[in-house]
């Protein structure tokens, strides 16, 4: 019997569904795996926090020997915060307006706080909303290695550094996002190659103008394995905690290396070779395709063809697989971050399902 299931059946009477079920055994494995990976190569590891959003996993990474945490907005950075994290690293080109300045401000009052940024303007507010103690904020710029998202061309670093610089603020390096390395299984290796040539052009750049590089920093979970060039001083994948069915077939984790899934209950089944679960969009998020389906069910070739808010459209593959209603199924979702956002807490349990306890989502709903 599939595992994930296993650990279900133990606890499927004490439990409501759908609820995010995370096995601790083998999240455990990953964190270890992951920080083992770091000290191999002589990395940093800082995880980003934006996929579990969790404080007792978080104090659980740094306690394997993460440096510190990512965030990816100012809401997420003040909940670690307040929880006793002291090195946090917003990896986003924020705009300090609104709030958002004062609170950095007050942060960079308890935290060793690094911001990102990819344009000069943002520099010059940054700058504003620190007041006469811009020197307390370090700032590391933002360059596009082939995503086409946020960053900088590569070899405008060192304006930016500089800029950051004469505004007081402080410089310390550069980072970057290889999103493209998600876009299938033979994509990773080339992304990551992207990420060295991007982050070695922005090193030269800072260097140029006089700014040393201290950090370094390279993502994701898809890409990390090849995250490995010399340049590059910290890594900050954040899905490899849980990991979920993209990275399985992208080749970045196996299955037996997934530690959360959501259970979830079959609810109808009058359509001929079709089951309803109670597992939707409110649940699972909008990610998938039809070709790929929208989330699987553990152990089984079946998976999700489509999703209303509540409802989950199983068709029945060919065999011996036909859970009746009331059946509670392990769906494991394509993308784990957009299911962490909608849950409260954790049902936190082991391979066997033994036991049971419920951690907080801290942050959720921490968008800004």
């Amino acid at each position: 019997m599939n595992r994930l299931q296993k650990a279900l059946d133990a606890l499927v009477d004490r439990i409501d569904t759908p609820s995010p079920i995370v096995l601790v055994d083998v999240m455990q494995e990953n964190i270890d795996r992951m920080q083992g990976f770091a000290a191999q190569h002589g990395l940093d590891l800082r995880p980003h926090v934006k996929t579990h959003k969790c404080v007792e996993i978080g104090r659980r990474q740094v306690k394997a020997g993460a440096v510190g945490i990512t965030a990816g907005n100012v809401g997420e950075a003040e909940v670690f915060a307040a929880a006793g994290f002291d090195d946090i690293f917003i990896a986003y080109p924020v705009w300090p307006a609104g709030t958002k300045g004062p609170r950095i401000r007050k942060l960079s009052e308890t935290t060793r706080l690094r911001v990102g940024v990819d344009n000069f303007a943002a520099i010059d507010a940054l700058a504003g909303a620190m007041g006469d103690e811009p020197d307390r904020l370090e700032v590391v710029i933002e360059v596009d290695c082939g995503a086409r998202r946020s960053g900088a061309p590569p070899e405008f670093a060192g304006e930016l550094a500089a800029a950051a610089r004469n505004r007081g603020l402080v410089p310390v390096g550069v980072f970057t996002y290889p999103g493209h390395g998600s876009a299938g299984p033979g994509s990773r290796k080339g992304a990551a190659e992207d990420q060295d040539a991007a982050l070695t052009t922005a090193v030269r750049s800072l260097s140029a103008a006089g700014v040393s590089p201290l950090v370094v920093s390279a993502g994701s979970t898809p890409t990390v394995e090849f995250a490995t060039n010399s340049v590059i001083t910290e890594i900050r994948p954040g899905e490899y905690v849980f990991n979920d069915l993209n990275n399985a077939r992208l080749g970045a984790c196996t299955q037996d290396q997934i530690a959360l899934f959501l259970a979830g209950t079959v609810v109808s089944d009058w359509v001929p070779d079709q089951v309803m679960l109670d597992v939707g969009t409110k649940a699972l998020g909008r990610e998938g395709t039809p070709e790929i389906g929208y989330g699987g069910i553990a152990g089984t070739a079946a998976v999700l063809s489509r999703l209303n808010e509540y409802h989950g459209f199983l068709p029945l593959p060919a065999g011996d697989f036909c859970p009746g209603v009331g059946t509670v199924l392990p769906v494991v979702p394509n993308h784990v971050c957009p299911v962490v956002v909608n849950f409260e807490e954790y049902i936190v349990t082991d391979s066997t399902g033994t036991s049971l306890e419920r951690w907080r989502v801290d942050a959720r709903g921490f968008l800004n």
